[in-house]
């Protein structure tokens, strides 16, 4: 019998397939919400609604509920998003920053009701940060701003009359490059020792969900990589 319950937001995208396969290794039922299918996940929830937040949202509550049949999670894992660039003087900065909104904001917003929900006492919900949007970010405003507003709202929901279950817990992660096939195609002569690996972020979230030992609820929670050492920091 499984032992824990998750569901991943965003199973199918680089990180979160290799933390559905992680979690799997560890016996944990998951729940995948995405674009399409995780053929490894015990269900998967595959979102239509794309151009209407409120919508989505529906989708997303009701099929979670039907899924879930009352039960609740142990984890919350949001890995959704994606990456944009463009400034102010940039033709398409509207839209990407429309994009980037919806595959941050639009999900970890969901991701937050679905946590107030279905998430155990002394469960865990993570949020995609990232560590440059604590500074300004010119060649890439759309991100910077989506993931600054994911800041705000883990660090909203670590404060009392969030809506969360209590001694539950929320973290936000903020890598600076995660070690993904896409950013190897397009950064090959990168230095890949200062890339996080997937699955060392893959097994913090599971010891977050087991072993007790967790950031205080609404923490930001930077994660450097040095010459292949990947470390923590609580902002």
């Amino acid at each position: 019998m499984s032992t824990n319950q998750v569901l991943v937001y965003g199973g199918c995208g680089a990180l979160g397939a290799v933390l559905v396969t992680s979690l799997k290794k560890h016996n944990v039922w998951v729940c995948s919400i995405d674009l399409r299918p995780n053929e490894e996940a015990d269900a998967n929830i595959v979102v239509s609604e794309l151009n209407d937040w409120e919508k989505q949202s529906t989708e997303v509550h009701e099929r979670v509920a039907e899924v879930l049949d009352g039960a609740k999670v142990d984890g919350i894992f949001n890995v959704a998003g994606g990456w944009a660039g463009g400034n102010a003087a940039s033709a398409e900065l509207v839209k990407s920053a429309n994009l980037m909104w919806k595959q941050s904001v639009w999900s970890s917003t969901i991701t937050a009701s679905l946590a107030a929900k279905h998430l155990n006492e002394n469960g865990v919900l993570s949020l995609p940060g990232a560590l440059p949007a604590q500074k300004g970010t010119p060649g890439m405003m759309g991100y910077g701003m989506a993931k600054a507003a994911v800041h705000q709202l883990t660090r909203s929901l670590g404060e009392k009359g969030s809506g969360l279950p209590d001694k539950s817990t929320s973290v936000c992660v903020l890598p600076v490059t995660l070690d993904t096939p896409m950013n190897r195609k397009f950064m090959p002569d990168a230095d890949h020792t200062t890339w996080t690996p997937l699955s060392y972020m893959a097994d913090l979230f599971y010891g977050w969900m087991t072993t007790g030992e967790k950031p205080k609820s609404g923490s930001l929670v930077k994660i450097t990589t040095t010459d292949s050492v990947s470390t923590t920091e609580v902002l």
